[in-house]
C-alpha cells in the first residue's frame, strides 16, 4: 500500500509541479530521486503491467475459445453435447499429429462425455493443404470422420495420389469431392484456423485447447485426460 501511495504522490507532485511551471527536466529529476529512494516501486509497476497483459491475453484466449466451440463449420467428433470440449489444430503430414490422433482416439474411447473439434491447419506444404481440403470437402458426403482417421492413421506422407486413392476406397464421389475442395467454406476454415492459431500463440502442430487451457505440442493420454478433468472440475 505504501508503494501505491508513493506512486500517487509522485503523480500528484508532478501535476502540482507542472502547474508551478517547473521544466520537464526538473520534474523528471524529482521523479527519479523519488524512485531511487524507493526502488521497489519500479518492480511493483512492472508486476502490475505484466498482470494486465496476462489478463488481456486470457480474455482474448477465452473469446477465441468460445468462437471455436460455437463454430458450426468445424468438424465435430466425440459426443456433440459433451460437457468438455477439446479443440485440436493439426496437419495430416505432421508425425506428432498422427501420434496425437491416437491420443484423442483413446480419450474418446475412455470418456464418452468429451466433444472434439478439429481445426485443419495445414502448415507443412501443398500436400498438407490438399489433405485438409479433401477432408473438409468430405463433410458434404458425410465422410469426414472416415477420411480423417484414414489419413491420420495412414503410412507415409499424404499426397494427392494417396489421398484420392483413400477417398475412392471409402466410396466418395471423387468428382464432387474435387469441386467441394474449392468451396468458400473450405477456404474460410483453413484461413480462420491459421488466424486463430496464431492469435493463441501457437507456432506448430499439434496444439490443443481444453476448456480454458491451451497446450501447444504433443500430449499423452494421461496429460490430456488430466486437462479434461481440470476443465470439468472448473465448470
Amino acid at each position: 500500500m505504501r508503494i501505491i501511495l508513493l506512486a500517487v504522490a509522485i503523480l500528484s507532485f508532478a501535476q502540482i509541479a507542472t502547474a508551478q511551471q517547473l521544466t520537464d527536466q526538473q520534474i523528471k529529476k524529482l521523479a527519479l530521486e523519488a524512485i531511487l529512494e524507493n526502488p521497489e516501486i519500479v518492480m511493483q509497476a512492472v508486476a502490475i503491467i505484466q498482470q494486465r497483459e496476462k489478463d488481456r491475453a486470457a480474455s482474448g484466449a477465452n473469446t477465441v475459445r468460445l468462437q471455436l466451440e460455437q463454430d458450426p463449420d468445424s468438424p465435430n467428433l466425440g459426443n456433440p453435447t459433451g460437457d468438455v470440449t477439446v479443440v485440436e489444430f493439426f496437419d495430416y503430414n505432421c508425425p506428432y499429429c498422427r501420434k496425437a490422433g491416437k491420443t484423442v482416439q483413446a480419450l474418446m474411447a475412455s470418456d464418452e462425455n468429451v466433444r472434439v473439434i478439429y481445426r485443419e491447419w495445414p502448415i507443412l506444404g501443398e500436400d498438407s493443404v490438399y489433405a485438409a481440403r479433401a477432408a473438409l470437402a468430405a463433410r458434404t458426403q458425410d465422410k469426414y470422420e472416415e477420411l480423417h482417421w484414414a489419413l491420420m492413421n495412414g503410412e507415409g506422407r499424404a499426397t494427392e495420389a494417396s489421398i484420392l486413392k483413400i477417398a475412392r476406397d471409402l466410396g466418395l464421389d471423387i468428382a464432387k469431392l474435387q469441386v467441394d475442395m474449392n468451396s468458400p467454406a473450405v477456404e474460410a476454415h483453413i484461413a480462420e484456423s491459421s488466424a486463430l492459431a496464431r492469435s493463441l500463440g501457437f507456432t506448430g502442430t499439434p496444439a490443443f485447447i481444453v476448456g480454458d487451457l491451451t497446450a501447444p505440442g504433443m500430449l499423452s493420454v494421461d496429460e490430456i485426460a488430466a486437462m479434461v478433468a481440470e476443465a470439468r472440475a472448473a465448470k
